[in-house]
């Protein structure tokens, strides 16, 4: 099946960054001067998949008008000659088709693809977490719908990592193919320790799934948190079909700490050719007056 629909759950409380996302997403919190989940959705886009549905939770309204049309600012922005800030802003609203969904109660990343059971129906779909942006020129998602597309087999976007950062994600055990960048996955481990870790292939927020994960979705049995582990659903999965991974070495950003978000911010804003130079300028100043 040609994957037509892409998922992105954002229901998440965002604890981390609290105060900020105490009455604020943590989706719109903004990478230089555009929210983290629109980096997101144009990529979703650049891989030809304009069906977005966005799982939403309590408080999370700013999402949906994120991505609609504003006409008290389109208007103001007419009168005032702001032409090209206008054209920005419309083109947010027409860049794919919007659709929302709420996830009652926070109860998992599995629980929150349940969500969108009925909108994805019998497609292949893209599932991409906002907490995972890639590079501004990545084909990651690409080359997994490429390849989905050609071979129907659910993906998982794979990356290595440094072995003390293994806990931190899910692992795979693998067997290799002919192509370096492929390999298919045997086992899924959640948030090893490093002596039990598989491998330090890491799944890295971009999934590949046709419709038939919902009913190993309805199989996990919730952790004591409550919450529904979509790793569990893999594992059941991978006793019936296989799973490929495809392994990236482009640039990905982890905005899910304070760390990783001001290091993006710092990225993102050095690849803008507007802002690079005078940007150094400052961090050189900033960089001078704190390390003597």
């Amino acid at each position: 099946m040609t994957v037509l629909k892409a998922v992105i759950p954002a229901a998440g409380l965002g604890t981390r960054f609290l105060p900020a996302t105490k009455a604020q997403p943590k989706e719109m919190m903004p990478i230089v001067d555009k929210p983290a989940i629109q980096y997101v959705v144009e990529e979703t886009v650049g891989a030809g998949i304009k069906d977005i549905l966005i799982v939403t939770g309590r408080g999370k309204r700013s999402l949906a008008d994120h991505f609609d049309r504003s006409f008290e600012l389109e208007y103001y922005l007419k009168q005032s000659g702001k032409l090209e800030q206008l054209q920005e802003i419309l083109k947010i609203s027409e860049i794919a088709n919007f659709y929302f969904a709420r996830q009652p109660e926070p109860l998992g990343l599995g629980h929150a693809i349940s969500v969108s059971e009925k909108f994805v129906e019998n497609s292949s779909f893209a599932v991409l977490l906002a907490d995972d942006l890639m590079a501004t020129n990545s084909k990651v998602l690409s080359e997994m719908v490429k390849l989905h597309n050609d071979t129907n087999k659910v993906v998982l976007a794979l990356k290595e990592v440094k072995k003390a950062e293994v806990p931190l994600y899910g692992c795979v055990d693998f067997e290799n193919t002919e192509n370096k960048n492929l390999v298919r996955v045997k086992q899924v481990v959640e948030k090893p320790s490093v002596e039990d870790a598989p491998s330090n292939l890491a799944i890295m927020g971009r999934y590949i799934f046709n419709s038939d994960i919902f009913g190993y979705l309805k199989k996990v049995v919730p952790g004591k948190s409550g919450e529904i582990q979509l790793t569990d659903a893999i594992s059941y999965y991978l006793n019936d079909h296989e799973v490929l991974g495809y392994i990236f070495t482009s640039e990905r950003y982890d905005i899910g700490n304070k760390i990783e978000y001001l290091r993006t911010n710092i990225e993102f804003a050095l690849q803008r050719e507007d802002l690079r130079d005078e940007f150094l300028k400052v961090l050189a100043e900033a960089a001078e007056k704190y390390l003597h």
